[in-house]
Parts: C-alpha cells; structure tokens; sequence
C-alpha cells in the first residue's frame, strides 16, 4: 500500500477474500493510527498527513513509514513508539516496523479537509 496524499491506495496480487482481508486489516491499522495525536497540534497524526505509508506484509508484519510536522520535533523518539504500540495492538499485527522519512517535507497540503476546518485553515 502507498499513500498518495492522505489517501491511501492498496496495491493487492490477491484474490478478492485476500483484499477484503486486507482491507479490514488496513482499516483496523487507520483507526489504530488516529489514536496517536501530535502533541503541539491536537490532531490524530493520520488526519495530519504525517503517515505515508501503510503496507501489510505476510507473517503480521506491517511497515510504516511516516514524518513529523518539523525535523526538530522533541518528541520525535516518542512518537515512533506511540506508533508503533498503537499498531501493535491491532489484531493480527505481530511486528511494525516504523520509519520516520522527511522526504516529501510535510506541508498543511496533506492534511485532511476537516483537519483543515477544524484549525480554521479553510
């Protein structure tokens, strides 16, 4: 899975039971990830825009990578394992592996529309 902005596309080889599978799995993965909030915007990070990549591997592995609002972040550490404990609790997870990438620098673009709305940037 990719993301491509705050949407996320899935990428599957499988037959339609495996990506329903998937998808339920990756929904449980979103909802998991809005439980995580950056701590200097009260905002989930996945609605934020700092996730940007999601993908299932065989085995209960998932891979992550996401960013920070600001390089500096002194929180950064801390965030990757809220992250990675938020995950790590979805059932059929048994490994996440969570990269922190600045390249694409984050911007307010990604964030969601109602993230947008709610801090008065629409």
């Amino acid at each position: 899975m990719t993301a491509t902005g705050n949407q996320l596309d899935l990428l599957a080889s499988h037959g339609s039971a495996a990506i329903a599978t998937n998808d339920t799995l990756v929904a449980s993965i979103i909802a998991a990830l809005r439980t995580v909030h950056d701590p200097e915007i009260p905002v989930n990070i996945y609605d934020l825009g700092l996730i940007y990549r999601v993908e299932t591997k065989h085995g209960g592995l998932v891979e992550i990578d996401m960013t920070l609002t600001a390089p500096g972040c002194p929180v950064a550490g801390e965030m990757l394992n809220w992250v990675q404990k938020a995950v790590s609790d979805v059932d059929g997870i048994d490994r996440v592996d969570v990269r922190l990438v600045f390249d694409p620098p984050w911007d307010s673009s990604r964030m969601s529309d109602d993230v947008k709305l709610e801090l008065g940037l629409l």
